[in-house]
C-alpha cells in the first residue's frame, strides 16, 4: 500500500501561515485543502509563505475551488461564466504559487439536457479553462468531485468519463456523497476498492488518490449534511481496507464538521 496522508478541509488559522502550519501539525495531520469554497481569502504572498512551510515540514497541499467555479454552462459566454472562469483560474494561481497537488472543483449540472450532452460540455470548457491557465504558467491538475446528489451531473462515473476525456482532470472521490447517493451501500470493503480501482485507471502514474471523507447524512439517496463521526452509517476502516490492495498513496481529506471526528477518521486510517 502507499502512504496515507490524512489532512483538515479547512486551513484552522487565516492570520499567518507560519501559524496554520503550527496547527495542523500539533494535530497529527499531514495534509491540508485550502478553503475558498465561499470565496478567496488569501493573497499570493500568503500562499507563498504556506508553501514554503508545507514543502519544509512534508504537508500536501490542495485547494478547494469556491462553488461558482463549475464548468458546463449552457453557453461559454456572459456573467456566471465569467465569474466561474475567474475563480478557476485564481484557484490555479494559489495553487501553483503554494505548490499544491491539485485544485478541486465541483462539475456542473444537467440543466436539462443529457448526461451525455452535460459531459461534452463540461469537456469542451474545461478545454478553454486550460488553455487559459497554460498562458499564465499555472496549468496544475484539476480534480473534479463527486457529487453527492443522485440525480443530478457528478457521479462517479461522470467524473471518470469527463477526467478520461480532458486527461489532465482526475475524479476526487467524496465517499460521503457516495454512501449517500448509494443510500448507504459503503460499509464493507468491496464498494470502497471497486471506486478506487475506477479512479486507478484513469490517474497518472505516481498521483495520489484524492478523497473527501466524513460521516453523512442523506434522504431518498441524496446528502443532507456532513455529520460528527459515528452519528451515521459510513466509517474509516473499510476505506482503509480498501487503500491496502493499492500501490497508489491516498490523499485523504476530512470534512467532518468537528476535530474530535477529524481525528477519529485520521486514527482509522493511520493509527
Amino acid at each position: 500500500m502507499g502512504r496515507v496522508r490524512v489532512g483538515s478541509a479547512r486551513i484552522p488559522d487565516r492570520d499567518a501561515p507560519e501559524r496554520a502550519v503550527e496547527v495542523l501539525l500539533e494535530r497529527g495531520y499531514d495534509a491540508c485543502e485550502i478553503d475558498f469554497e465561499s470565496g478567496f481569502w488569501m493573497g499570493y504572498p500568503w500562499a507563498e509563505r504556506l508553501g514554503e512551510l508545507a514543502r519544509e515540514h512534508d504537508l500536501a497541499l490542495s485547494v478547494h475551488a469556491p462553488l461558482f467555479g463549475w464548468v458546463g454552462h449552457l453557453e461559454a459566454t456572459g456573467r456566471k461564466w465569467s465569474s466561474a472562469l475567474g475563480a478557476l483560474d485564481r484557484s490555479a494561481g494559489i495553487a501553483a504559487a503554494c505548490g499544491a497537488e491539485v485544485v478541486v472543483f465541483h462539475p456542473g449540472f444537467l440543466l436539462g439536457r443529457s448526461r451525455e450532452d452535460a459531459i461534452d460540455a463540461v469537456v469542451e470548457q474545461l478545454a478553454l479553462v486550460r488553455e487559459r491557465l497554460e498562458g499564465k504558467d499555472r496549468a496544475v491538475p484539476f480534480g473534479i468531485e463527486v457529487m453527492g446528489r443522485v440525480r443530478d451531473l457528478g457521479s462517479l462515473d461522470d467524473c471518470v468519463e469527463i477526467s478520461r476525456r480532458a486527461g489532465w482532470v482526475r475524479p476526487v472521490v467524496d465517499f460521503a456523497h457516495m454512501h449517500a447517493t448509494s443510500d448507504g451501500a459503503f460499509v464493507e470493503p468491496e464498494p470502497f476498492r471497486e471506486a478506487l480501482e475506477l479512479v486507478d485507471g484513469v490517474l497518472p502514474s505516481g498521483a495520489p488518490f484524492h478523497l473527501h471523507f466524513s460521516d453523512i447524512a442523506f434522504a431518498n439517496r441524496n446528502e443532507t449534511k456532513h455529520l460528527p463521526y459515528g452519528e451515521g452509517t459510513l466509517r474509516a476502516d473499510p476505506l482503509r481496507v480498501a487503500l491496502d490492495g493499492f500501490d497508489r498513496p491516498a490523499t485523504v481529506i476530512s470534512e467532518s464538521p468537528d476535530e474530535r471526528s477529524s481525528q477519529a477518521i485520521r486514527a482509522a486510517l493511520v493509527g
